[in-house]
């Protein structure tokens, strides 16, 4: 008779997520992840085998959990509104702790060919939806009507990564809203 499991894997991966904001991967050890959320170590590496695949579920939560739900504003594709809310909400998530997906790129995705394939995939991603926006806000009239539609949403999804950086540093001030303003005042018309 097969035992039940004595965890939430949900559960599991999503204050696992906070290790690794905290830590990094190379930081975080599994005696404290495995202290955090319950997990044993056997049931751990039954589940998972190994820490590298552990973090991929991790990832693939924290999107599924916690990016989608931002970039859900982008995907409604209001125009210019939609790129303000989506600014909104990723400013306030990343605030004082960055953006698990950037942390990690920016640590092993010149190693990882795993991580740099989910990083491009949502970077890539990131700038269809922006494409998407601006081209609905400028047939609304919404933004200047000179906007280079492409290397403008390029510059948004550069200014994604950097700002999930700049959270870090700049910890609860209101400089990433400062700095939003200041990206998004010039293309409104």
């Amino acid at each position: 008779m097969s035992r039940k499991a004595q965890y939430n894997l949900d559960d599991v991966l999503s204050q696992s997520i906070d290790v690794f904001l905290e830590h990094g991967y190379h930081g975080a050890i599994m005696d404290e992840i495995i202290a955090r959320t319950d997990f044993n170590r056997r049931g751990f590496y039954l589940e998972f085998g190994s820490k590298q695949t552990f973090l991929y579920t991790v990832l693939a939560h924290y999107q599924e959990t916690q990016l989608n739900k931002i970039m859900h504003h982008l995907e409604s594709n209001q125009g210019l509104p939609s790129i303000q809310a989506y600014f909104a909400d990723y400013v306030k998530h990343v605030s004082g702790k960055g953006c698990l997906l950037i942390n990690t790129i920016t640590e092993l995705g010149f190693d990882d060919e795993k991580v740099r394939e989910v990083g491009r995939h949502y970077l890539d991603r990131l700038q269809i939806d922006f494409i998407g926006c601006l081209e609905k806000a400028a047939s609304l009239k919404q933004i200047t009507p000179n906007t280079n539609i492409e290397s403008t949403a390029l510059q948004l999804t550069s200014y994604v990564q950097g700002f999930a950086v700049n959270a870090v540093l700049a910890g609860d001030t209101d400089e990433l809203e400062l700095a939003t303003q200041a990206l998004l005042g010039p293309l409104a018309r």
